[in-house]
C-alpha cells in the first residue's frame, strides 16, 4: 500500500520485506499483502468454467443486435431458428517454437477445403518451421464451437500435424494498462466470449499459444520433431554469432578509421 511493492505468486516464499519508510502500511506488511492477483500483467491462468445461467433466445437474440450496431467489418453474427448463431473471430498465433508440417506439400486450396481433402494424409515426409509471428487467422463458427474445436481447426487450416494437446487458445485482455491472458478450458465458448466482450479486440482477444504447463514436456515430441529443433538452434546460433562477429568487425574498422585521422592532429 506505501512502497507499491508487488511479487509473483511463486515468489511468495522467498519475499522478506524490510519496509523503513515511514507509512500505514509499515507495521502491517507482509509477503501475504504484496502478492500480486492471480490475472495481472504477464501471469497466465486457466480459466474455470463459469457457472452461468443459459441465456434466453430473447436475450441472445438483444445481445446479437447489440453487438451488430457495434460491427465496423460487417462481420456480423446471425440468430438461427435453433436458438444458436454463427459469428467470426479473430486469433492471433503467438507461437514461439517451430510446428511440425507435411514437407512438399502446396498449401490449401479452396477446392480442397470444400472438399475436405486432408493434404496432410498424402505425405508421410515431415517438416519443421516457425509460423510467422502474430499471424492472425479468421474463423467462421458457430456458438456451440468449443475451444478444443477452434484449436483443431486452426491447426488443419496450417496442415501442422502436431498433436493439438500442445497448444493452448487464451484471452488476452487489457485493463488498466496491463495486458492480461487467461487460458481457456477446452469446453469453453469462444463466440459466446465474443458476443459478451463485443466485437471490439481491445476489450477481448483471443490467442493460440504453447500450453505450457511449467517444463516443455519433451517426451510429447518425436525424435524427428526433436532433431529439427536442434538444427534450427543451430542455425539461430550461428547467425547470432555471424552478426555479433559483422557488428564489432564494423566497430573496429570505425576504431582504426578513427585513430588514423586522429595521428596528425595535436593532442
Amino acid at each position: 500500500a506505501d512502497c507499491r511493492y508487488t511479487c509473483h505468486q511463486e515468489c511468495r516464499s522467498l519475499v522478506q520485506l524490510d519496509c523503513r519508510r515511514p507509512g500505514p502500511c509499515q507495521s502491517q506488511l507482509s509477503p501475504e499483502s504484496t502478492l500480486l492477483p492471480p490475472c495481472s500483467q504477464n501471469v497466465t491462468q486457466t480459466v474455470e468454467e463459469e457457472k452461468r445461467e443459459p441465456l434466453t433466445v430473447q436475450e441472445i437474440k438483444q445481445k446479437i443486435e447489440k453487438y451488430n450496431t457495434k460491427v465496423t467489418n460487417c462481420l456480423l453474427m446471425k440468430l438461427n431458428d435453433d436458438g444458436t448463431y454463427t459469428g467470426f473471430i479473430k486469433v492471433h498465433l503467438k507461437l514461439r517454437r517451430p510446428v511440425t508440417v507435411p514437407a512438399g506439400i502446396r498449401p490449401q486450396s479452396i477446392y480442397d477445403a470444400l472438399k475436405e481433402v486432408n493434404l496432410a494424409d498424402m505425405t508421410d515426409k515431415r517438416t519443421s518451421f516457425y509460423l510467422p509471428l502474430d499471424a492472425v487467422k479468421q474463423l467462421h463458427i458457430s456458438s456451440t464451437t468449443t475451444v478444443s474445436e477452434v484449436i483443431q481447426g486452426l491447426l488443419k487450416k496450417f496442415m501442422v500435424v502436431d498433436n493439438p494437446q500442445k497448444f493452448a487458445l487464451f484471452k488476452e485482455m487489457r485493463k488498466d494498462g496491463q495486458v492480461l491472458f487467461q487460458k481457456l478450458p477446452l469446453t469453453e465458448y469462444p463466440l459466446y466470449l465474443r458476443l459478451l466482450a463485443g466485437p471490439n479486440t481491445d476489450v477481448l482477444s483471443f490467442v493460440l499459444k504453447e500450453n505450457e504447463t511449467g517444463e516443455v514436456e519433451w517426451d510429447a515430441f518425436s525424435i524427428p520433431e526433436l532433431q529439427n529443433f536442434l538444427m534450427i538452434l543451430d542455425k539461430e546460433e550461428k547467425e547470432k554469432i555471424q552478426q555479433v562477429q559483422r557488428k564489432y568487425e564494423k566497430f573496429k574498422q570505425r576504431l582504426q578509421q578513427t585513430l588514423k585521422e586522429a595521428r596528425g592532429k595535436p593532442g
